[in-house]
């Protein structure tokens, strides 16, 4: 029996967020009997439960906001470490998603490593390039994300551009890398007709005649471009934005530089928890506009591809890998996402069903949920 402790998520059962989404789907697809997995979690209530066949445990946050995830992680591998002590014959295996640890991993990867545990990390995507982080943060984050790689066993990077940023940027430091990527599924929706409905009536917007952007409301997503291009288009339909919108600093920002709010196409609604209703959103929206530029094989880009018929991103490595002939793709360059948008409008029946078709299949063939799970296991009972 192999023994897999996943640490460096929120836990499961899963409400948000792409670690969460991920071992709850890594979990409740699991094939191989050879494999037993343990679900750290953040929660005070200590305690241990068993959700998809998974041993999770609560371990408490000691401090709020980043410094309060960092620890966290540190107290989880303390209680891996006991536990690997008190099963010395047993296969064990750490994976760590994510980067935050940092300096933290370094003597309890070596504690792990002494009692015959391997080290895997997922290192995510670039966390230290995005452009809400101050300089020393920048700093901090990107030495984060070496002491990780170059003390684990393995990276598991979810897009070829990472694995190959990783081995250019660390050489011989880290001992191995592979790619798997996130996963999607896409089944229709089981929304009912009713609740869509209901939702449309309440933000006032109507089925195919919508443009549809889902994502974290962070800069370096490209709102201000997007939202800017959008306004400055002769599109008749509407921008709907679902994101963690808060009237914050870069809310105010982004309203003062573009004026988004004397425009009645653009609609911000806020967040949509429930999975079947946004699936059902995406699939009834005219188009979806993707401007991630940070980060590997993003969750809402999959979904986006797997549900939207016609996807507009932004052509960068990152999502061209994933999206190649299946999608539209605009740059930042003034005036390139109007015309593309404008030309989007336009396009007949025929080159959109082809589109959706191409975007299906590529979710299908390459980032299907059965296919990620397998070459997971596969890694960790080699």
């Amino acid at each position: 029996m192999t023994h897999v402790f996943i640490v460096g998520s929120k836990g499961i059962p899963a409400q948000y967020g792409g670690f969460e989404t991920f071992v709850e789907n890594l979990t409740a697809s699991k094939q191989s009997k050879e494999l037993k997995y343990h679900v750290s979690c953040m929660n005070n209530d200590e305690k241990h439960f068993e959700h998809n066949d998974a041993d999770c445990f609560n371990v408490r946050v000691p401090l709020p906001g980043a410094p309060g995830r960092i620890f966290h992680v540190g107290l989880v591998l303390n209680q891996v470490e006991e536990w690997a002590k008190q099963h010395p014959q047993e296969k064990v295996i750490v994976c760590i998603l994510g980067c935050r640890i940092g300096p933290l991993l370094i003597p309890h990867a070596k504690k792990l490593h002494k009692l015959g545990a391997k080290v895997y990390c997922n290192p995510d995507g670039l966390e230290w390039k995005r452009s809400k982080w101050s300089a020393p943060a920048k700093a901090f984050l990107r030495y984060c994300e070496k002491c990780l790689v170059e003390n684990s066993d393995l990276a598991i990077c979810d897009s070829v551009n990472i694995e190959k940023y990783i081995r250019d940027t660390y050489g011989n430091r880290v001992k191995d890398t592979t790619f798997i990527a996130y996963g999607a599924y896409t089944d229709r929706s089981q929304c009912s007709e009713e609740k869509l409905t209901e939702w449309y009536k309440q933000f006032n917007v109507h089925a195919g005649n919508y443009y549809l952007i889902v994502g974290r409301f962070v800069p370096e997503n490209n709102y201000e471009t997007m939202i800017t291009e959008f306004m400055r288009s002769k599109t008749e339909k509407d921008l709907v934005i679902i994101t963690n919108v808060e009237h914050n600093k870069f809310y105010e920002q982004l309203r003062e530089k573009t004026g988004f709010e004397k425009d009645k196409r653009i609609k911000f609604v806020g967040t949509v928890y429930d999975q079947d209703l946004l699936k059902k959103i995406r699939e009834e929206a005219y188009g979806y506009l993707h401007g991630h530029e940070v980060g590997g094989t993003n969750p809402s880009l999959l979904e986006a591809l797997a549900s939207t018929r016609l996807n507009l991103l932004l052509g960068v490595g990152f999502n061209k890998e994933v999206g190649e002939d299946s999608a539209l793709y605009w740059s930042k360059e003034p005036g390139n996402l109007a015309t593309l948008l404008e030309k989007a409008d336009t396009l007949d029946a025929d080159t959109i069903e082809q589109l959706d078709k191409k975007s299906t299949a590529r979710v299908q063939n390459a980032y299907s949920w059965k296919k990620i799970v397998q070459e997971y296991e596969s890694v960790f009972l080699r």
